[in-house]
């Protein structure tokens, strides 16, 4: 099973730019979908984006388009999710997660069907 481990959490005044990462150990992610899913104080987890294992398919939720991309590198089994023009709503921890697809280059957007989860980074956007 992989493990997933995401860092480049901060605080960071609205308008500026982080760049999450998230690094897998175990396995490799070739063959795995990816995704980052964030949660906020009193809120239900969401989807923020995902990326297939080749990267042909990347989407986003509808709040980040234009602002955030995800992108990985298989050869150092880490997925990256750059967030620019960042705003106080944004303020969560975010998370990674991997699903083993197989042969298949699908994405997931469902929480529900990722078994491999990090423990979280925090983001705070806050002047």
């Amino acid at each position: 099973q992989v493990r997933v481990v995401e860092s480049g959490g901060g605080l960071v005044q609205p308008g500026g730019s982080l760049r999450l990462s998230c690094a897998a150990s175990g396995r490799t992610i070739s063959n795995y979908a990816m995704a980052w899913f964030r949660q906020a104080p009193g809120k239900e987890r969401e989807f923020v984006a995902a990326i297939s294992w080749r990267s042909t398919i990347t989407r986003y939720a509808d709040s980040m388009k234009g602002r955030f991309g995800i992108s990985r590198d298989n050869a150092k089994n880490t997925v990256y999710l750059q967030m620019n023009s960042l705003k106080p709503e944004d303020t969560a921890v975010y998370y990674c997660a991997a699903k083993a697809t197989g042969t298949g280059d699908i994405i997931f957007t469902s929480p529900s069907v990722f078994g491999a989860w990090g423990q979280g980074t925090q983001v705070t956007v806050s002047s």
